[in-house]
Protein backbone atom coordinates (compact mmCIF):
# COMPACT_ATOMS: atom_id res chain seq x y z
CA UNK A 1 0.00 0.00 0.00
CA UNK A 2 1.42 3.38 -1.01
CA UNK A 3 0.98 6.29 1.41
CA UNK A 4 1.30 9.96 0.56
CA UNK A 5 0.50 11.22 4.08
CA UNK A 6 3.89 10.26 5.57
CA UNK A 7 3.71 13.20 7.97
CA UNK A 8 1.07 11.24 9.91
CA UNK A 9 1.76 7.60 9.01
CA UNK A 10 4.10 5.44 6.99
CA UNK A 11 1.94 2.33 7.42
CA UNK A 12 -1.53 1.46 8.60
CA UNK A 13 -2.14 -0.28 11.91
CA UNK A 14 -2.56 -3.63 10.15
CA UNK A 15 0.54 -3.72 7.93
CA UNK A 16 3.56 -4.40 10.11
CA UNK A 17 4.90 -7.98 10.24
CA UNK A 18 8.02 -9.81 11.39
CA UNK A 19 9.81 -8.72 8.21
CA UNK A 20 9.50 -5.09 9.38
CA UNK A 21 11.48 -5.63 12.62
CA UNK A 22 14.10 -2.90 12.98
CA UNK A 23 12.23 -0.34 10.86
CA UNK A 24 11.35 3.11 12.20
CA UNK A 25 7.70 3.81 11.48
CA UNK A 26 5.01 6.41 12.07
CA UNK A 27 1.47 5.30 12.89
CA UNK A 28 -1.71 7.29 13.57
CA UNK A 29 -5.04 6.15 14.89
CA UNK A 30 -7.38 5.83 17.84
CA UNK A 31 -6.50 4.43 21.24
CA UNK A 32 -8.47 1.23 21.60
CA UNK A 33 -7.13 0.26 25.03
CA UNK A 34 -4.37 1.39 27.36
CA UNK A 35 -2.79 -1.00 29.90
CA UNK A 36 -0.28 -0.06 32.61
CA UNK A 37 1.85 -3.04 33.62
CA UNK A 38 3.92 -1.53 36.40
CA UNK A 39 6.20 0.74 34.43
CA UNK A 40 5.45 -0.59 30.95
CA UNK A 41 2.49 1.00 29.21
CA UNK A 42 0.80 -0.84 26.34
CA UNK A 43 -1.58 0.87 23.91
CA UNK A 44 -3.57 -0.89 21.22
CA UNK A 45 -3.66 1.61 18.38
CA UNK A 46 -6.59 1.16 16.00
CA UNK A 47 -7.43 2.49 12.56
CA UNK A 48 -9.78 1.29 9.84
CA UNK A 49 -7.37 -1.48 8.87
CA UNK A 50 -6.54 -3.13 12.21
CA UNK A 51 -4.46 -2.92 15.39
CA UNK A 52 -0.84 -2.44 16.35
CA UNK A 53 0.48 -2.75 19.89
CA UNK A 54 2.49 0.27 21.06
CA UNK A 55 4.74 -0.03 24.11
CA UNK A 56 6.75 2.47 26.13
CA UNK A 57 8.70 2.62 29.37
CA UNK A 58 10.29 5.57 31.20
CA UNK A 59 13.83 4.32 30.64
CA UNK A 60 13.45 4.31 26.87
CA UNK A 61 11.74 7.72 26.52
CA UNK A 62 10.38 9.59 29.52
CA UNK A 63 8.44 12.19 27.51
CA UNK A 64 6.65 9.62 25.35
CA UNK A 65 5.96 7.50 28.40
CA UNK A 66 4.38 10.45 30.23
CA UNK A 67 2.11 11.27 27.29
CA UNK A 68 0.92 7.68 26.88
CA UNK A 69 0.31 7.54 30.61
CA UNK A 70 -2.36 10.24 30.16
CA UNK A 71 -4.12 9.06 27.00
CA UNK A 72 -7.55 7.48 27.22
CA UNK A 73 -9.69 5.34 24.90
CA UNK A 74 -10.62 7.05 21.60
CA UNK A 75 -7.87 9.68 21.83
CA UNK A 76 -6.36 10.25 18.38
CA UNK A 77 -2.59 9.99 18.53
CA UNK A 78 0.48 9.83 16.29
CA UNK A 79 3.30 7.51 17.27
CA UNK A 80 6.88 7.30 15.96
CA UNK A 81 8.95 4.30 16.98
CA UNK A 82 10.89 1.18 16.05
CA UNK A 83 9.33 -2.18 15.20
CA UNK A 84 10.51 -5.04 17.40
CA UNK A 85 9.49 -8.64 18.06
CA UNK A 86 7.17 -9.22 20.96
CA UNK A 87 8.79 -10.95 23.95
CA UNK A 88 8.78 -14.76 23.98
CA UNK A 89 5.29 -15.98 24.84
CA UNK A 90 3.78 -12.56 24.11
CA UNK A 91 2.72 -13.11 20.48
CA UNK A 92 -0.98 -12.88 19.62
CA UNK A 93 -1.81 -15.40 16.89
CA UNK A 94 -5.34 -13.96 16.54
CA UNK A 95 -3.93 -10.60 15.38
CA UNK A 96 -2.37 -9.96 11.97
CA UNK A 97 0.29 -7.77 13.67
CA UNK A 98 0.50 -10.12 16.66
CA UNK A 99 4.21 -10.99 16.26
CA UNK A 100 5.45 -7.42 16.60
CA UNK A 101 5.09 -4.25 18.64
CA UNK A 102 6.34 -0.69 18.24
CA UNK A 103 8.60 0.72 20.96
CA UNK A 104 7.69 4.36 21.19
CA UNK A 105 10.14 7.21 20.52
CA UNK A 106 7.65 10.06 20.09
CA UNK A 107 3.94 10.53 20.78
CA UNK A 108 1.70 13.39 19.72
CA UNK A 109 -1.91 13.69 20.87
CA UNK A 110 -3.75 14.85 17.77
CA UNK A 111 -7.11 15.09 19.52
CA UNK A 112 -8.56 14.21 22.89
CA UNK A 113 -11.91 12.43 23.22
CA UNK A 114 -14.77 12.46 25.66
CA UNK A 115 -15.90 9.14 27.10
CA UNK A 116 -18.17 7.62 24.40
CA UNK A 117 -21.84 7.00 25.27
CA UNK A 118 -21.28 3.29 24.65
CA UNK A 119 -18.29 0.97 24.47
CA UNK A 120 -16.81 0.93 20.99
CA UNK A 121 -15.18 -2.45 21.45
CA UNK A 122 -18.29 -4.26 22.62
CA UNK A 123 -20.77 -5.40 20.02
CA UNK A 124 -23.54 -5.88 22.54
CA UNK A 125 -27.19 -4.91 22.58
CA UNK A 126 -26.60 -1.17 22.77
CA UNK A 127 -29.84 0.78 22.40
CA UNK A 128 -30.33 1.33 18.65
CA UNK A 129 -31.46 4.93 19.05
CA UNK A 130 -28.21 5.68 20.88
CA UNK A 131 -26.20 3.94 18.16
CA UNK A 132 -27.94 5.96 15.42
CA UNK A 133 -27.58 9.25 17.28
CA UNK A 134 -23.82 8.65 17.54
CA UNK A 135 -23.48 6.76 14.28
CA UNK A 136 -19.97 8.12 13.64
CA UNK A 137 -18.90 6.27 16.80
CA UNK A 138 -20.90 3.15 15.97
CA UNK A 139 -19.08 2.96 12.62
CA UNK A 140 -15.78 2.55 14.47
CA UNK A 141 -16.88 -0.97 15.45
CA UNK A 142 -15.20 -3.79 13.55
CA UNK A 143 -18.56 -5.30 12.62
CA UNK A 144 -19.82 -2.10 11.03
CA UNK A 145 -16.56 -1.54 9.14
CA UNK A 146 -16.72 -5.09 7.82
CA UNK A 147 -20.29 -4.54 6.64
CA UNK A 148 -19.34 -1.39 4.73
CA UNK A 149 -16.35 -3.18 3.19
CA UNK A 150 -18.65 -5.97 1.97
CA UNK A 151 -20.99 -3.34 0.54
CA UNK A 152 -18.13 -1.60 -1.25
CA UNK A 153 -16.74 -4.86 -2.68
CA UNK A 154 -20.21 -5.98 -3.78
CA UNK A 155 -20.88 -2.77 -5.71
CA UNK A 156 -17.38 -2.69 -7.21
CA UNK A 157 -17.72 -6.29 -8.41
CA UNK A 158 -21.08 -5.52 -10.03
CA UNK A 159 -19.66 -2.47 -11.79
CA UNK A 160 -16.66 -4.40 -13.10
CA UNK A 161 -18.81 -7.34 -14.27
CA UNK A 162 -21.30 -5.17 -16.15
CA UNK A 163 -18.52 -3.06 -17.65
CA UNK A 164 -17.00 -6.26 -19.07
CA UNK A 165 -20.44 -7.06 -20.53
CA UNK A 166 -20.42 -3.66 -22.31
CA UNK A 167 -23.06 -1.98 -20.13
CA UNK A 168 -23.01 1.80 -19.72
CA UNK A 169 -23.38 3.29 -16.24
CA UNK A 170 -25.78 6.19 -16.78
CA UNK A 171 -26.90 8.58 -14.06
CA UNK A 172 -30.54 9.65 -14.16
CA UNK A 173 -32.04 12.73 -12.43
CA UNK A 174 -33.01 12.88 -8.75
CA UNK A 175 -35.50 15.72 -9.29
CA UNK A 176 -38.20 14.37 -11.58
CA UNK A 177 -41.89 14.65 -12.39
CA UNK A 178 -44.43 13.09 -10.05
CA UNK A 179 -45.83 9.94 -11.67
CA UNK A 180 -47.05 7.70 -8.82
CA UNK A 181 -46.26 4.04 -9.42
CA UNK A 182 -47.71 2.54 -6.25
CA UNK A 183 -45.81 4.09 -3.33
CA UNK A 184 -46.04 7.57 -1.87
CA UNK A 185 -43.44 9.96 -3.24
CA UNK A 186 -41.30 12.57 -1.50
CA UNK A 187 -42.31 16.01 -2.80
CA UNK A 188 -39.88 18.86 -3.52
CA UNK A 189 -41.49 22.31 -3.98
CA UNK A 190 -40.19 24.55 -6.74
CA UNK A 191 -38.95 28.02 -5.78
CA UNK A 192 -38.99 29.33 -9.34
CA UNK A 193 -42.38 27.93 -10.35
CA UNK A 194 -44.95 28.65 -7.68
CA UNK A 195 -47.40 25.83 -7.05
CA UNK A 196 -45.35 23.28 -8.94
CA UNK A 197 -43.31 20.40 -7.57
CA UNK A 198 -40.61 17.90 -8.30
CA UNK A 199 -40.57 14.49 -6.64
CA UNK A 200 -37.69 12.24 -5.65
CA UNK A 201 -37.71 9.06 -7.78
CA UNK A 202 -39.07 5.81 -6.40
CA UNK A 203 -36.92 4.21 -9.11
CA UNK A 204 -35.45 5.26 -12.46
CA UNK A 205 -38.07 3.07 -14.18
CA UNK A 206 -39.28 5.46 -16.86
CA UNK A 207 -35.88 7.04 -17.40
CA UNK A 208 -34.13 3.74 -18.00
CA UNK A 209 -36.83 2.76 -20.49
CA UNK A 210 -36.26 6.07 -22.26
CA UNK A 211 -32.56 5.16 -22.42
CA UNK A 212 -33.64 2.15 -24.46
CA UNK A 213 -35.71 4.38 -26.78
CA UNK A 214 -32.53 6.45 -27.13
CA UNK A 215 -30.71 3.37 -28.45
CA UNK A 216 -28.32 3.08 -25.50
CA UNK A 217 -28.94 -0.68 -25.55
CA UNK A 218 -27.30 -1.76 -22.26
CA UNK A 219 -27.80 0.46 -19.21
CA UNK A 220 -27.04 0.09 -15.53
CA UNK A 221 -26.95 2.38 -12.53
CA UNK A 222 -26.28 2.15 -8.81
CA UNK A 223 -29.36 4.23 -8.14
CA UNK A 224 -30.57 6.13 -5.10
CA UNK A 225 -34.33 5.75 -4.71
CA UNK A 226 -36.89 7.27 -2.34
CA UNK A 227 -40.25 6.10 -1.00
CA UNK A 228 -42.31 7.85 1.62
CA UNK A 229 -43.79 4.71 3.18
CA UNK A 230 -44.08 3.01 6.54
CA UNK A 231 -40.82 1.42 7.60
CA UNK A 232 -39.86 -2.20 8.33
CA UNK A 233 -36.60 -3.94 9.15
CA UNK A 234 -35.75 -4.37 5.47
CA UNK A 235 -37.02 -0.96 4.28
CA UNK A 236 -35.65 2.58 4.33
CA UNK A 237 -37.09 5.87 3.01
CA UNK A 238 -33.99 6.19 0.84
CA UNK A 239 -32.28 3.11 -0.48
CA UNK A 240 -29.87 1.91 -3.14
CA UNK A 241 -30.65 -0.44 -5.99
CA UNK A 242 -28.82 -1.91 -8.93
CA UNK A 243 -30.80 -0.96 -12.01
CA UNK A 244 -30.31 -2.84 -15.28
CA UNK A 245 -32.12 -2.37 -18.60
CA UNK A 246 -31.38 -3.94 -21.97
CA UNK A 247 -32.82 -3.88 -25.47
CA UNK A 248 -33.79 -6.69 -27.84
CA UNK A 249 -34.24 -9.23 -25.06
CA UNK A 250 -36.78 -11.65 -23.69
CA UNK A 251 -37.16 -12.99 -20.16
CA UNK A 252 -34.47 -15.66 -20.48
CA UNK A 253 -31.87 -13.08 -21.56
CA UNK A 254 -32.44 -10.95 -18.46
CA UNK A 255 -32.57 -13.96 -16.13
CA UNK A 256 -29.42 -15.57 -17.55
CA UNK A 257 -27.33 -12.39 -17.26
CA UNK A 258 -28.42 -11.74 -13.69
CA UNK A 259 -27.93 -15.36 -12.65
CA UNK A 260 -24.37 -15.39 -14.01
CA UNK A 261 -23.64 -12.12 -12.20
CA UNK A 262 -25.07 -13.38 -8.91
CA UNK A 263 -23.17 -16.68 -8.99
CA UNK A 264 -19.84 -14.95 -9.61
CA UNK A 265 -20.66 -12.28 -7.02
CA UNK A 266 -21.36 -14.90 -4.34
CA UNK A 267 -18.19 -16.81 -5.21
CA UNK A 268 -16.21 -13.59 -4.76
CA UNK A 269 -17.91 -11.98 -1.74
CA UNK A 270 -19.35 -14.91 0.28
CA UNK A 271 -17.42 -18.02 -0.82
CA UNK A 272 -18.30 -19.73 2.49
CA UNK A 273 -21.99 -19.79 1.51
CA UNK A 274 -23.17 -22.88 -0.37
CA UNK A 275 -25.46 -22.22 -3.33
CA UNK A 276 -28.13 -24.91 -3.10
CA UNK A 277 -28.84 -25.33 -6.83
CA UNK A 278 -27.26 -24.09 -10.06
CA UNK A 279 -28.80 -23.09 -12.40
CA UNK A 280 -31.34 -21.44 -10.14
CA UNK A 281 -34.78 -23.11 -10.11
CA UNK A 282 -37.74 -21.30 -11.65
CA UNK A 283 -41.28 -21.39 -10.29
CA UNK A 284 -44.44 -19.63 -11.36
CA UNK A 285 -46.19 -17.29 -8.95
CA UNK A 286 -49.16 -19.66 -8.79
CA UNK A 287 -46.99 -22.67 -7.95
CA UNK A 288 -45.04 -20.70 -5.32
CA UNK A 289 -48.24 -19.61 -3.60
CA UNK A 290 -49.81 -23.06 -3.92
CA UNK A 291 -46.78 -24.87 -2.55
CA UNK A 292 -45.24 -22.46 -0.03
CA UNK A 293 -47.79 -19.71 0.59
CA UNK A 294 -45.38 -17.01 -0.54
CA UNK A 295 -44.35 -15.23 -3.73
CA UNK A 296 -40.80 -15.25 -2.33
CA UNK A 297 -40.54 -18.72 -0.75
CA UNK A 298 -37.64 -19.93 1.35
CA UNK A 299 -36.80 -23.29 -0.23
CA UNK A 300 -33.92 -24.26 2.06
CA UNK A 301 -36.29 -26.75 3.68
CA UNK A 302 -39.37 -28.70 2.60
CA UNK A 303 -42.74 -28.46 4.38
CA UNK A 304 -44.71 -28.07 1.19
CA UNK A 305 -48.47 -27.53 1.30
CA UNK A 306 -50.94 -30.27 0.50
CA UNK A 307 -54.27 -29.33 -1.05
CA UNK A 308 -57.35 -30.42 0.88
CA UNK A 309 -59.97 -29.42 -1.67
CA UNK A 310 -60.91 -32.95 -2.72
CA UNK A 311 -61.04 -34.19 0.88
CA UNK A 312 -63.35 -31.47 2.14
CA UNK A 313 -65.41 -30.69 -0.98
CA UNK A 314 -68.53 -32.10 0.71
CA UNK A 315 -67.45 -31.76 4.34
CA UNK A 316 -69.87 -31.28 7.18
CA UNK A 317 -67.38 -28.86 8.71
CA UNK A 318 -68.88 -25.51 7.73
CA UNK A 319 -65.64 -23.51 7.81
CA UNK A 320 -63.98 -25.76 5.21
CA UNK A 321 -67.13 -26.28 3.12
CA UNK A 322 -67.93 -22.54 2.95
CA UNK A 323 -64.41 -21.63 1.88
CA UNK A 324 -64.54 -24.14 -0.96
CA UNK A 325 -68.06 -23.23 -2.05
CA UNK A 326 -67.00 -19.60 -2.45
CA UNK A 327 -64.12 -20.54 -4.75
CA UNK A 328 -61.50 -20.57 -1.99
CA UNK A 329 -59.26 -23.39 -0.85
CA UNK A 330 -58.24 -25.57 2.09
CA UNK A 331 -54.47 -25.86 2.49
CA UNK A 332 -52.73 -28.37 4.77
CA UNK A 333 -49.22 -28.07 6.23
CA UNK A 334 -47.59 -31.10 7.85
CA UNK A 335 -44.87 -30.26 10.38
CA UNK A 336 -42.69 -33.25 11.25
CA UNK A 337 -42.06 -33.15 14.99
CA UNK A 338 -44.59 -30.38 15.48
CA UNK A 339 -46.81 -32.66 17.54
CA UNK A 340 -44.58 -31.79 20.47
CA UNK A 341 -45.53 -28.11 20.28
CA UNK A 342 -47.15 -27.00 23.55
CA UNK A 343 -50.54 -25.34 23.42
CA UNK A 344 -48.87 -21.95 23.98
CA UNK A 345 -46.86 -22.39 20.75
CA UNK A 346 -50.00 -23.35 18.79
CA UNK A 347 -51.71 -20.23 20.17
CA UNK A 348 -48.76 -18.13 18.99
CA UNK A 349 -48.98 -19.65 15.52
CA UNK A 350 -52.73 -18.98 15.48
CA UNK A 351 -52.14 -15.34 16.34
CA UNK A 352 -49.53 -15.17 13.56
CA UNK A 353 -51.99 -16.58 11.01
CA UNK A 354 -54.59 -14.01 12.07
CA UNK A 355 -52.15 -11.17 11.40
CA UNK A 356 -52.20 -12.24 7.73
CA UNK A 357 -55.98 -12.43 7.47
CA UNK A 358 -56.81 -15.96 8.65
CA UNK A 359 -59.85 -16.32 10.90
CA UNK A 360 -58.09 -19.05 12.88
CA UNK A 361 -55.73 -22.01 12.59
CA UNK A 362 -57.14 -25.53 12.78
CA UNK A 363 -54.78 -28.43 13.52
CA UNK A 364 -54.57 -32.19 13.88
CA UNK A 365 -51.73 -34.11 15.56
CA UNK A 366 -50.79 -37.78 15.89
CA UNK A 367 -49.47 -39.45 19.03
CA UNK A 368 -49.05 -43.22 19.48
CA UNK A 369 -51.07 -43.78 16.34
CA UNK A 370 -53.99 -41.72 17.67
CA UNK A 371 -55.28 -38.50 16.11
CA UNK A 372 -55.89 -35.60 18.47
CA UNK A 373 -57.70 -32.48 17.29
CA UNK A 374 -60.54 -30.10 18.16
CA UNK A 375 -61.76 -30.88 14.62
CA UNK A 376 -62.66 -34.51 15.37
CA UNK A 377 -66.18 -33.60 16.44
CA UNK A 378 -66.78 -31.97 13.04
CA UNK A 379 -65.06 -34.42 10.68
CA UNK A 380 -65.96 -37.95 9.64
CA UNK A 381 -63.54 -40.86 9.89
CA UNK A 382 -63.08 -40.91 6.12
CA UNK A 383 -61.95 -37.29 6.13
CA UNK A 384 -59.53 -37.88 9.00
CA UNK A 385 -58.08 -40.96 7.29
CA UNK A 386 -57.78 -39.04 4.03
CA UNK A 387 -55.79 -36.28 5.78
CA UNK A 388 -53.48 -38.88 7.35
CA UNK A 389 -52.89 -40.60 4.02
CA UNK A 390 -52.52 -37.52 1.85
CA UNK A 391 -50.10 -35.78 4.24
CA UNK A 392 -48.36 -39.03 5.23
CA UNK A 393 -48.73 -38.22 8.92
CA UNK A 394 -46.63 -40.15 11.44
CA UNK A 395 -46.36 -40.14 15.20
CA UNK A 396 -45.14 -36.78 16.48
CA UNK A 397 -46.43 -34.84 13.45
CA UNK A 398 -48.97 -32.04 13.35
CA UNK A 399 -51.03 -30.81 10.39
CA UNK A 400 -52.21 -27.20 10.24
CA UNK A 401 -55.17 -26.15 8.08
CA UNK A 402 -55.99 -22.82 6.41
CA UNK A 403 -59.38 -22.33 4.77
CA UNK A 404 -60.18 -19.06 2.98
CA UNK A 405 -59.89 -17.36 -0.38
CA UNK A 406 -56.68 -18.47 -2.08
CA UNK A 407 -54.25 -15.63 -1.29
CA UNK A 408 -55.34 -15.27 2.36
CA UNK A 409 -55.23 -19.02 3.06
CA UNK A 410 -51.87 -19.49 1.33
CA UNK A 411 -50.20 -16.40 2.78
CA UNK A 412 -51.28 -17.00 6.39
CA UNK A 413 -50.19 -20.65 6.29
CA UNK A 414 -46.95 -19.60 4.60
CA UNK A 415 -46.01 -17.51 7.61
CA UNK A 416 -46.90 -20.42 9.91
CA UNK A 417 -44.55 -22.57 7.81
CA UNK A 418 -41.66 -20.16 8.30
CA UNK A 419 -42.30 -19.88 12.05
CA UNK A 420 -42.35 -23.69 12.42
CA UNK A 421 -39.09 -24.03 10.48
CA UNK A 422 -37.43 -21.46 12.73
CA UNK A 423 -38.78 -23.16 15.86
CA UNK A 424 -37.48 -26.57 14.72
CA UNK A 425 -34.16 -25.08 13.53
CA UNK A 426 -34.57 -26.37 9.97
CA UNK A 427 -32.99 -23.32 8.30
CA UNK A 428 -29.27 -23.51 7.46
CA UNK A 429 -27.83 -19.96 7.50
CA UNK A 430 -24.86 -21.02 5.38
CA UNK A 431 -26.98 -22.16 2.44
CA UNK A 432 -28.10 -19.79 -0.30
CA UNK A 433 -31.28 -21.00 -1.98
CA UNK A 434 -31.87 -18.82 -5.05
CA UNK A 435 -35.12 -18.97 -6.97
CA UNK A 436 -36.79 -17.19 -9.87
CA UNK A 437 -40.51 -16.59 -9.46
CA UNK A 438 -42.23 -15.86 -12.77
CA UNK A 439 -45.64 -15.24 -14.34
CA UNK A 440 -46.97 -12.82 -11.75
CA UNK A 441 -50.52 -11.50 -12.08
CA UNK A 442 -50.54 -8.31 -14.13
CA UNK A 443 -53.36 -6.82 -12.05
CA UNK A 444 -54.73 -7.16 -8.54
CA UNK A 445 -57.91 -5.93 -6.91
CA UNK A 446 -57.50 -3.17 -4.35
CA UNK A 447 -60.16 -3.57 -1.66
CA UNK A 448 -59.16 -0.20 -0.24
CA UNK A 449 -59.71 1.68 -3.51
CA UNK A 450 -62.25 -0.76 -4.96
CA UNK A 451 -60.49 -0.93 -8.31
CA UNK A 452 -57.87 -2.77 -10.34
CA UNK A 453 -54.25 -1.79 -9.76
CA UNK A 454 -51.00 -2.89 -11.39
CA UNK A 455 -49.42 -5.69 -9.34
CA UNK A 456 -45.90 -4.50 -10.23
CA UNK A 457 -46.20 -1.36 -12.36
CA UNK A 458 -48.15 -0.43 -15.50
CA UNK A 459 -45.14 -0.78 -17.82
CA UNK A 460 -44.91 -4.60 -17.58
CA UNK A 461 -45.66 -6.46 -20.76
CA UNK A 462 -48.08 -9.38 -20.67
CA UNK A 463 -47.94 -12.99 -21.83
CA UNK A 464 -48.89 -13.11 -25.52
CA UNK A 465 -51.46 -15.85 -24.90
CA UNK A 466 -53.14 -13.70 -22.23
CA UNK A 467 -53.66 -10.60 -24.38
CA UNK A 468 -57.26 -11.67 -25.27
CA UNK A 469 -58.03 -11.75 -21.52
CA UNK A 470 -57.23 -8.05 -21.07
CA UNK A 471 -60.80 -7.05 -21.79
CA UNK A 472 -62.61 -10.24 -20.74
CA UNK A 473 -60.90 -11.20 -17.46
CA UNK A 474 -57.92 -8.96 -16.57
CA UNK A 475 -57.32 -10.64 -13.19
CA UNK A 476 -56.24 -13.77 -15.08
CA UNK A 477 -53.66 -11.91 -17.17
CA UNK A 478 -50.05 -12.82 -16.38
CA UNK A 479 -47.25 -10.31 -16.66
CA UNK A 480 -43.86 -11.00 -18.16
CA UNK A 481 -42.52 -10.29 -14.70
CA UNK A 482 -39.94 -12.12 -12.61
CA UNK A 483 -38.62 -11.80 -9.07
CA UNK A 484 -35.17 -12.83 -7.87
CA UNK A 485 -35.54 -14.60 -4.51
CA UNK A 486 -32.87 -15.55 -1.97
CA UNK A 487 -33.72 -17.46 1.22
CA UNK A 488 -37.23 -16.08 1.36
CA UNK A 489 -36.22 -12.51 0.50
CA UNK A 490 -36.98 -10.70 -2.71
CA UNK A 491 -33.58 -9.35 -3.73
CA UNK A 492 -34.59 -8.28 -7.22
CA UNK A 493 -37.54 -7.83 -9.50
CA UNK A 494 -38.15 -6.88 -13.09
CA UNK A 495 -40.06 -7.50 -16.26
CA UNK A 496 -40.12 -7.31 -20.02
CA UNK A 497 -41.61 -3.89 -20.73
CA UNK A 498 -44.35 -2.74 -23.03
CA UNK A 499 -42.72 -1.08 -26.02
CA UNK A 500 -45.77 -0.37 -28.20
CA UNK A 501 -47.93 2.68 -27.67
CA UNK A 502 -51.27 0.94 -28.29
CA UNK A 503 -50.73 -1.81 -25.69
CA UNK A 504 -49.48 0.71 -23.13
CA UNK A 505 -52.60 2.82 -23.71
CA UNK A 506 -54.80 -0.27 -23.28
CA UNK A 507 -53.19 -1.03 -19.90
CA UNK A 508 -53.88 2.53 -18.75
CA UNK A 509 -57.52 2.12 -19.85
CA UNK A 510 -57.89 -1.10 -17.83
CA UNK A 511 -56.46 0.70 -14.80
CA UNK A 512 -59.13 3.35 -15.36
CA UNK A 513 -56.60 6.13 -15.74
CA UNK A 514 -58.25 8.87 -17.76
CA UNK A 515 -56.70 10.03 -21.03
CA UNK A 516 -56.15 13.43 -19.47
CA UNK A 517 -54.39 11.87 -16.47
CA UNK A 518 -52.37 9.57 -18.73
CA UNK A 519 -51.18 12.52 -20.80
CA UNK A 520 -50.32 14.47 -17.67
CA UNK A 521 -48.45 11.64 -15.93
CA UNK A 522 -47.11 9.49 -18.75
CA UNK A 523 -47.49 11.51 -21.96
CA UNK A 524 -43.73 11.69 -22.40
CA UNK A 525 -43.55 7.85 -22.39
CA UNK A 526 -46.27 7.40 -25.00
CA UNK A 527 -44.73 10.12 -27.15
CA UNK A 528 -41.33 8.42 -26.93
CA UNK A 529 -42.81 5.07 -27.93
CA UNK A 530 -44.20 6.67 -31.09
CA UNK A 531 -40.62 7.28 -32.29
CA UNK A 532 -39.62 3.61 -32.35
CA UNK A 533 -39.04 1.86 -29.03
CA UNK A 534 -37.18 -1.47 -29.20
CA UNK A 535 -38.36 -4.55 -27.27
CA UNK A 536 -36.68 -4.19 -23.89
CA UNK A 537 -36.66 -5.38 -20.30
CA UNK A 538 -34.71 -5.18 -17.11
CA UNK A 539 -34.49 -5.70 -13.41
CA UNK A 540 -33.64 -3.90 -10.18
CA UNK A 541 -31.80 -5.44 -7.23
CA UNK A 542 -32.24 -4.19 -3.68
CA UNK A 543 -28.57 -3.75 -2.83
CA UNK A 544 -29.12 -2.87 0.82
CA UNK A 545 -31.14 -6.07 1.33
CA UNK A 546 -28.64 -8.21 -0.58
CA UNK A 547 -25.68 -6.93 1.44
CA UNK A 548 -27.74 -7.45 4.63
CA UNK A 549 -28.06 -11.14 3.71
CA UNK A 550 -24.38 -11.38 2.74
CA UNK A 551 -23.43 -10.00 6.17
CA UNK A 552 -25.96 -12.14 8.14
CA UNK A 553 -27.48 -8.98 9.58
CA UNK A 554 -31.06 -8.70 10.92
CA UNK A 555 -31.97 -5.46 9.11
CA UNK A 556 -30.64 -3.17 6.41
CA UNK A 557 -29.75 -0.38 8.83
CA UNK A 558 -26.67 -2.42 9.75
CA UNK A 559 -25.25 -2.19 6.22
CA UNK A 560 -26.00 1.50 5.53
CA UNK A 561 -23.51 4.07 6.77
CA UNK A 562 -26.08 6.65 7.88
CA UNK A 563 -29.57 5.10 7.92
CA UNK A 564 -32.86 6.43 9.19
CA UNK A 565 -34.49 4.80 12.21
CA UNK A 566 -37.66 2.69 12.12
CA UNK A 567 -39.74 5.90 12.05
CA UNK A 568 -37.80 7.41 9.11
CA UNK A 569 -35.91 9.88 11.34
CA UNK A 570 -32.23 10.81 11.16
CA UNK A 571 -31.33 10.90 14.85
CA UNK A 572 -27.76 12.01 14.21
CA UNK A 573 -28.65 15.09 12.14
CA UNK A 574 -32.06 15.57 13.81
CA UNK A 575 -34.02 15.40 10.57
CA UNK A 576 -36.68 16.09 9.51
CA UNK A 577 -36.52 19.47 11.19
CA UNK A 578 -38.18 22.86 10.95
CA UNK A 579 -36.91 25.44 8.47
CA UNK A 580 -36.75 29.22 8.74
CA UNK A 581 -40.01 30.91 7.76
CA UNK A 582 -38.31 32.87 4.97
CA UNK A 583 -36.94 29.72 3.36
CA UNK A 584 -40.36 28.07 3.44
CA UNK A 585 -42.03 31.13 1.90
CA UNK A 586 -39.40 31.24 -0.89
CA UNK A 587 -40.37 27.67 -1.75
CA UNK A 588 -44.00 28.81 -2.18
CA UNK A 589 -45.14 26.53 0.63
CA UNK A 590 -47.57 27.25 3.44
CA UNK A 591 -47.27 25.12 6.61
CA UNK A 592 -50.57 23.90 7.97
CA UNK A 593 -50.95 24.40 11.71
CA UNK A 594 -51.00 21.06 13.52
Amino acid sequence: MVFFEAMYRTQTCNELRSGDIGKTVTLSGWVKTRRDHGGLIFVDLRDRYGLTQIVTDPEHNKEAHAILNDVRPEYVIKVNGKVRARPEGGANKNLATGDIEVICNEVEVLNEAKTPPFEIDRDDATNEELRLKYRYLDLRKDRMKRNLEVRHKTIKFIRDFLDEENYLEIETPILIKGTPEGSREYIVPSRLYAGKFYVLPQSPQQLKQLCMVAGLDKYFQIARCFRDEDQRGDRQPEFTQLDIEMSFVEEDDVINLNEALMIKLCEEIVPHKKILKKPFPRMTWKDAMNTYGSDKPDVRFGMEFVDGGEIFAHSGFKVFADALSKGGCVKMLKVVGGGKFPRSKIDQLTDLAKIYGAKGLAYMSMENGEIKSPLLKFLGKEEVDAVKNKTEMANGDIVFFAADEFVTAATSLGHVRLACAAELKLIDPNVFAFLWVTDFPMFEWSKEDNCLTAAHHPFCSVKAEDVPLLQKDPLKVRAKAYDFVLNGNEVGGGSIRIHKQDLQSKIFDILNISREDVNHRFGHMLEAFSYGAPPHGGIAWGLDRLVMIFCDEPNIREVIAFPKDSRARDLMLDAPSELPKKQIEEANVRVKAS
